[in-house]
């Protein structure tokens, strides 16, 4: 019954955000996809409070995102910027996350206020010496393995590996194996945190 009753407030809810996905979807006949629109919707999105909210956003994002499975939960004030991040099965986005150019895997753990920033060149040095402003050109897309904690407000602009653990205000910048615990600034190893049985 459960299963049911998700089922049809999953059904509703993408019902209730077409307008929004359409109007997302218009940028993308356009030569350069330009992401105005669709930011401008997840903005909305990510403030709609409660458990509507919570089914109103996975609407959203399962029908504009490159891929978002509909069994996850994306927080109150969880932002994604770009169309072209990918959410699986069983992934808790958390409060106030913003998501760049990434790939969660499955039974991800991202915590309130983690930022998954694009890749690490978002901004460089022109000849100048001034810093350039954002081009789409430098995104790269971060992944996450299947089965990640990241704790709250970490910053992650690198790749990590299967069943890690990172801990709360960590910057990871550059890739972490997998099934290690890191934390600090940068992030460093703490320990390993084993292959559950």
């Amino acid at each position: 019954m459960k299963n049911i009753a998700k089922l049809i407030l999953n059904l509703f809810s993408q019902l209730v955000v077409i307008p929004f996905a359409l109007l997302s979807r218009l940028e993308e006949l356009l030569p350069r996809k330009p992401e105005l629109l669709f930011n401008m919707c997840s903005h909305i999105m990510a403030f709609l409070p409660g458990t509507p909210g919570a089914f109103l956003r996975r609407a959203f994002y399962t029908m504009t995102l490159e891929k978002c499975s509909s069994h996850c939960h994306i927080g109150f004030g969880a932002i994604i910027s770009h169309r072209c991040t990918t959410i699986e099965k069983h992934v808790y986005i958390g409060n106030y996350a913003l998501i760049g150019k990434a790939h969660l895997g499955e039974h991800c753990l991202i915590g309130s206020r983690v930022s998954i920033l694009s890749g690490e060149a978002l901004h460089i040095l022109d000849e100048s010496g001034m810093w350039t402003p954002y081009s789409s050109k430098r995104l790269s897309k971060v992944t996450i393995s299947k089965n990640v904690w990241i704790g709250e407000a970490a910053i992650v602009s690198a790749d990590i590996g299967e069943s890690c653990m990172i801990g709360a205000g960590s910057v990871v910048s550059s890739s972490i194996k997998a099934n290690v615990m890191v934390a600090g600034n940068p992030a460093r190893f703490i320990k390993n945190t084993g292959i559950p049985e």
